[in-house]
């Protein structure tokens, strides 16, 4: 079996994207590849205003306009080109843009944004050894909601703003569903918002929002609170959410509790462990109380069950979210 190619070349987070001859922004998480993006073409154009900004499609590449862009001008302005789909590249840009990596023009800056797949994966193997002087900018998508939290905590740390730590993570549990979208949630915050931002302040912006998200819905349930459980989940789906990460998440949930299961180390020592924030174990921990080993098994089989039927096994998927709500409160009111 071959190897990994080795990756020779500087790799940077989105918020550090700097400019370089041939810049490889990859990962799957697209908001942040555009955010890094504009932070290269904002540091290009704070250097020389006259920066020429090209874009150009990987898939749908005609043979020559890479070189053409690349030319230098007239006037000598430097270049900056933005190549989308690279993943999806055709023939044609594969050879030139391997061609032009073997010299790259020392005005320009070649942005290629890669979203994942192997397709052009010689192109992304040359460029980690090496050649071309290439950087690389992973913007690798944010899935856990630790991820999600560090991200939008980030956000406010960098635009010199403090929100509470309750107020962040409702704010998580809101836009859990779409990093961009809780990229805009916390924007919409710095920009609208006065002063330090409260749990309060999230309420009034999100908290129809918020009601209405799977971590509720859960929370209830664990909690053996039935009503409330139900309410939510049929409010949940009214405003349009899938039932699918709905069991995903009550899946996250009671998996992180039965790993806690008799579990004496503290949440510090066990977050790296367990892929988990040290606030979310310490809920957890919490949410522990009542339930028994056999309850947490049986609770977890059920949620699988369910988990295959909103994906297709049963013709009622929504009778089996209930039902799922309904056994897990059933436990947790013992």
């Amino acid at each position: 079996m071959a190897g990994k190619a080795k990756i020779a070349i500087e790799q940077l987070s989105w918020n550090n994207a700097k400019p370089a001859p041939i810049v490889l922004v990859s990962g799957a998480e697209g908001f942040l590849a555009d955010r890094a993006t504009q932070r290269i073409r904002e540091i290009l154009r704070d250097a020389d205003a006259s920066l020429e900004v090209s874009d150009l499609d990987a898939s749908s590449y005609a043979s020559g306009e890479l070189l053409t862009l690349a030319s230098p001008s007239l006037f000598g302005e430097p270049r900056l080109i933005r190549v989308s789909d690279v993943e999806k590249c055709n023939d044609e840009f594969l050879l030139e843009m391997l061609d032009y990596a073997e010299s790259p023009d020392t005005d320009t800056t070649v942005v290629l944004r890669h979203g994942g797949g192997v397709r052009g994966k010689k192109l992304l193997d040359t460029l980690r050894a090496g050649t071309g002087g290439a950087v690389e900018i992973v913007c690798a998508e944010l899935k856990s909601d630790n991820d999600k939290f560090d991200f939008a905590g980030n956000e406010f740390r960098i635009a010199g703003r403090k929100i509470a730590p309750s107020a962040l993570r409702s704010l998580v549990q809101a836009f859990s569903g779409s990093g961009s979208e809780l990229a805009n949630a916390c924007q919409q915050l710095i920009a609208d918002a006065d002063g330090d931002i409260s749990d309060r302040t999230v309420e009034d912006y999100y908290g129809g929002r918020i009601e209405a998200t799977a971590f509720k819905v859960v929370d209830s349930a664990v909690a053996g609170r039935l009503g409330d459980a139900l309410v939510t989940l049929r409010h949940a789906l009214q405003s349009g959410a899938d039932p699918v990460p709905i069991v995903a998440t009550f899946a996250s949930k009671l998996r992180l509790m039965a790993k806690l299961y008799g579990e004496r180390r503290g949440s510090g020592e066990l977050a790296g462990a367990l892929g988990a924030a040290p606030w979310q174990i310490d809920r957890a921990r919490k949410d522990l109380s009542g339930w028994s080993e056999t309850g947490l098994g049986n609770a977890i089989e059920v949620i699988a069950q369910t988990d295959a039927n909103v994906k297709g096994a049963s013709r009622d998927p929504i009778y089996a979210l209930e039902r799922m709500v309904n056994v897990v409160a059933s436990y947790g009111r013992r």
